[in-house]
């Protein structure tokens, strides 16, 4: 059974930075790419980075510069290293993983999710 667990959420002032984690376990495949989710209140899940099994990543345009994801050194761990946080980053966000490895930037692109870990930026 593959289970995404994320951790690292928290209450961020302004221009603060956060590190999220996302641990996966029971992967059968080694060809995925995660990605990063968020889900604001009220708003539609939106894409902000994805690691593709090629090693290549992309972002969102309001991410870009500020937003970083990357691979730790056991292959079942992935960060997103926030940094100049935004009061408009506040949301929940989501890793997933798509065993299919082409890791778009839509979410049904991708098989298995984790439950998400919340992140509020104070002005």
């Amino acid at each position: 059974q593959v289970q995404l667990r994320e951790s690292g959420g928290g209450l961020v002032q302004a221009g603060g930075s956060l590190r999220l984690t996302c641990t996966a376990s029971g992967l059968p495949f080694s060809r995925y790419s995660m990605a990063w989710f968020r889900q604001a209140p009220g708003k539609e899940r939106e894409f902000v980075a994805v690691l593709k099994w090629t090693g290549a990543t992309d972002y969102a345009d309001t991410v870009k510069g500020r937003f970083l994801v990357s691979r730790g050194g056991v292959r079942t761990t992935w960060y997103l290293q926030l940094d100049n946080i935004k009061p408009e980053d506040t949301a929940v966000y989501h890793c997933a993983a798509d065993r299919a490895g082409g890791g778009g930037s839509a979410a049904n692109d991708y098989d298995y999710w984790g439950q998400g870990t919340q992140v509020t930026v104070s002005s």
